[in-house]
């Protein structure tokens, strides 16, 4: 097995593993989480069209028919590549290698503009619902993340999980405690629990 085959995510494990997360606090660390278990052995979330369009339903993006949806998840996969060193380096204080290139060359796409459209129902049409070309959506994801680094306040808040089998991106909210964990229900349940069978 050569360092590629190492290094790629490996088909979904189990089904907890490999459920998609919505809960970084980012569009574009949520494309990052669609990658579990860094960095040890990722576990791949996002590995086929059907997938793709569960993430796209899951962060309020509806990809534009008539697009080659295969075409669409191998440039997010890229991104998704650019994003992670892109963050990650952010955290450790390493700088970014050619990633901020694609990042710049994807951002430069004119994502549509928002527009305040009424409902039929009397409320308001999702900013999300109005279906995006590829060059969009991809613009939407990096330009988020050039966002969020950018934004001292922001970046400041950017933590991985302390659990050594998930070390998921989030981004911290603002105010109080500081996060320890990704969520309480996954790795922090799973480090209390530990804990209580160590000392027992």
């Amino acid at each position: 097995m050569d360092a590629e085959q190492r290094m790629a995510p490996r088909p979904r494990a189990t089904a907890r593993v490999g459920e998609l997360r919505f809960d970084a606090g980012a569009l574009s660390l949520n494309l990052v989480a669609t990658v579990g278990r860094r960095p040890g052995i990722p576990v791949e979330r996002m590995g086929d069209a059907a997938r793709l369009d569960d993430w796209c339903r899951g962060v309020g993006l509806v990809p534009a028919a008539g697009h080659d949806r295969e075409e669409l998840l191998r440039s997010l996969h890229l991104l998704r590549a650019a994003a992670y060193d892109i963050a990650s380096g952010a955290l450790d204080g390493r700088p970014p290698g050619s990633s901020v290139e694609l990042v710049n060359r994807l951002a430069r796409a004119e994502p549509p503009a928002p527009r305040l459209e009424p409902a039929d129902d009397g409320g308001w049409v999702p900013k999300g619902s109005r279906p995006l070309a590829p060059e969009a959506l991809l613009s939407l994801v990096a330009r988020d993340l050039i966002d969020l680094v950018t934004d001292e306040a922001r970046r400041s808040r950017l933590t991985a999980c302390a659990s050594e089998s998930c070390r998921m991106i989030f981004l911290d909210s603002a105010g109080g405690r500081p996060r320890k964990w990704c969520s309480m229900r996954r790795c922090g349940n799973r480090a209390k629990a530990a804990g209580r069978r160590a000392r027992a």
